[in-house]
């Protein structure tokens, strides 16, 4: 039974740690959104941005977007938008909010598994407060991360819960164990990578739970307990290789090769424990880079030495072996050996699993202390050394997650120049208009991290280029640079498209019509790929074939203004008289206008147009004189010239003008 003194100091320590880590990454809450997955999760994701209705709640539950099933992720992400909208600060906090909680649960899951506090302490304080982390807590895309851990938390701790009720004979001893199946379920909802929690599971059994002592029929019970878990974990991990692999999410051998996967498995893994220990030049991303046949062998000696040494202390120290199977297994889904991206490692994978190195640290500084081999003041100035090292790294590390710049900069300039930093800082210098700075990053990442192994795929660049070249009006250089990216992938939908705007822009609809048509056979559901399809067709005197891809667009894009305005234009103006409706015209340019406040000078031409070929003059010129009025106070002359001679046909009486 617990002393009431222990049960007040160790609540004491529970809220300590939870107001040092809210206080150590509040500032997270300063800082925007990322351009960098943030966008699929949150800021451009329509459904998400719902709320939670009958709509948003049954496509989290049925989608596979960001090549991942996780709907308890996207629920979280709803209520998120629900209370914050779209301001960054509040899912920032949310984020903060659960890896406190995470932190607190980790303390009291070790307490209840040892009965040792300072100790659980220490490896609470440093999965919480470790730089190492700070990817998964300031990434709003990252959610997926500590949401897991929460309820990998719960499963373990109801788990426990279920482990000593069965060692004491006690009753309801199922509940704690569903409670445990149905938390772990929701975990894997969350992020996939929980599929290794059934396996630690099995190392808890071991130490510090100590069921493997009873005997072989009681081990082979420990076996069969974990069958449903094993279950979920299966099932799991099938779904999500078929949907990542069928996003090309799932790098392929022969952009791939095996060897190099294997070879990349013990310098990755050693690597997480040097920057668990001496974390330094972290980054968003670490490229795979050439690795040399004395890398690799060194890292596998590292980790046969440990592995050794792990097996010959398995008796007399059995809290190393089950840390070190922690670390090493928790790690196996995302060490690369089927490669999911084409980061060599990522600080996120540690979030979890480094808790198992701090396991073997800390319970091995406490058998010396109380062995007399270390002084017990010395092992707490080391301790409260490492924590205050931990919190200064970590303030360090936070800031550059203030917005998507400062992040890639950081990056690119950690690991020595790499393309994913490039891209993206050329991604956002586009994003924010900044052409020749754009330029000039998309040309460093076409020139980046030459040893990637002839998977990297440099059309988003030529792309992305030939994209902020039509921005400046440079139409030659556009279009080379959409042709190179088509080159590099036939079947690139966004190239075809964007070199279809390019001929529209160069006034040649007909090469614009074959592109944008190219474009809609890789992908029909783009609305903006029909948009400027029936432009092309309507220059191209193409009007019926104009009129039904801009209802296409509208179909898929309901509150459009630009095809909205355009196709009452057409039905009101067309010069083929068969296919005008002047009161349909008039019921969608209307709809237009009132979504715009009736302030655009355009669509108000557009609706005394579709008023006067529908027969209503007297309502057509009043809405000219307002449109022309508001093209001048917008400074639009030749706006308003346009619009003044349609209210002088109007005025004469003379019906609307043909475009």
């Amino acid at each position: 039974m617990t002393e009431p003194g222990s049960q007040r100091q160790r609540w004491i320590v529970c809220i300590l740690l939870a107001l040092v880590t809210m206080a150590l990454f509040l500032p997270a809450t300063r800082y925007g959104f990322i351009r960098y997955d943030d966008q699929d999760y949150v800021t451009e994701n329509k459904d998400v941005q719902q709320g939670l209705n009958l709509h948003s709640i049954g496509w989290a539950l049925t989608t596979d977007h960001a090549s991942n099933w996780h709907p308890v992720t996207w629920l979280s992400h709803m209520v998120d938008c629900q209370l914050y909208g779209l301001q960054p600060a509040g899912h920032h906090l949310t984020n903060l909010l659960i890896h406190t909680a995470n932190a607190v649960l980790l303390l009291l899951l070790l307490w209840r598994l040892t009965g040792a506090l300072w100790p659980s302490a220490f490896v609470a304080a440093m999965f919480a407060l470790h730089p190492l982390h700070v990817e998964s807590v300031a990434w709003i895309a990252e959610r997926k991360d500590v949401l897991s851990t929460f309820f990998w938390m719960l499963t373990a701790l109801a788990y426990v819960g279920y482990a000593e009720r069965v060692k004491a004979e006690k009753p309801n001893r199922q509940i704690f164990y569903i409670l445990a199946l149905v938390f772990f379920a929701l975990g894997l909802m969350a992020k996939p990578m929980l599929v290794t929690l059934p396996f630690v599971l099995l190392l808890l059994d071991y130490w510090p739970l100590g069921r493997l002592e009873f005997g072989p029929a009681f081990r082979w019970r420990l076996v069969m307990e974990k069958i449903p878990f094993l279950m979920l974990a299966a099932a799991e991990s099938v779904v999500t290789f078929l949907i990542q692999r069928r996003f090309g999410a799932v790098q392929s051998l022969g952009s791939y090769p095996l060897l190099s996967r294997l070879a990349n498995v013990p310098v990755a893994y050693v690597r997480y424990i040097e920057k668990n220990f001496w974390p330094v030049n972290l980054a968003v991303h670490y490229p795979h880079r050439p690795l040399g046949t004395m890398e690799v062998l060194g890292a596998i000696v590292v980790l046969a030495g440990v592995s050794i040494v792990v097996v010959q202390r398995l008796k007399a120290q059995p809290y190393l072996a089950v840390g070190w199977c922690w670390f090493l297994g928790m790690l196996v889904p995302t060490i690369g050996l089927v490669q999911v991206g084409n980061q060599a490692m990522a600080d996120r994978y540690s979030y979890l699993s480094t808790v198992g190195l701090w396991i073997m640290v800390t319970w091995a500084v406490r058998d010396c202390v109380d062995s007399g081999k270390l002084p017990r003041p010395l092992a707490a100035l080391a301790e409260g050394l490492t924590i205050l090292a931990c919190i200064v790294l970590t303030s360090m590390q936070l800031p550059y997650w203030r917005n998507t710049h400062t992040l890639f900069a950081h990056a690119d300039e950690a690991t020595g120049g790499s393309y994913v930093a490039c891209y993206n800082l050329g991604c956002d210098a586009m994003a924010e208009k900044n052409y020749p700075e754009a330029i000039d990053f998309f040309t460093k990442a076409l020139t980046a991290e030459p040893d990637s192994a002839g998977w990297a795929d440099h059309a988003p660049d030529y792309n992305n280029m030939g994209y902020v070249y039509l921005q400046v009006g440079d139409i030659t250089k556009a279009v080379a640079n959409f042709e190179k990216a088509l080159k590099l992938r036939p079947n690139y939908g966004e190239a075809y498209y964007n070199l279809g705007c390019a001929f529209l822009d160069n006034k040649q609809p007909a090469e614009a019509i074959d592109c944008l048509q190219r474009a809609l056979a890789i992908d029909l559901s783009v609305a903006a790929i029909h948009y400027k399809l029936a432009n092309a067709l309507a220059q191209t005197n193409q009007y019926a074939k104009a009129i039904l891809e801009y209802r296409q667009a509208l179909k898929l894009r309901p509150d459009w203004d630009e095809p909205a305005n355009n196709l009452a234009w057409l039905l009101a103006t067309c010069p083929d008289r068969a296919l005008r409706n002047g009161a349909e015209a008039v019921t969608i340019a209307k709809q237009a206008s009132e979504r715009s406040q009736n302030r655009s000078p355009i669509i108000l031409g557009t609706l005394a147009a579709a008023y006067a070929e529908s027969g209503k003059r007297a309502e057509a010129v009043p809405i000219a004189e307002q449109a022309r009025r508001i093209a001048l106070e917008q400074n639009n002359k030749a706006l308003a010239e346009m619009l003044e001679a349609q209210l002088r046909q109007y005025q004469n009486k003379t019906g609307a003008s043909n475009p």
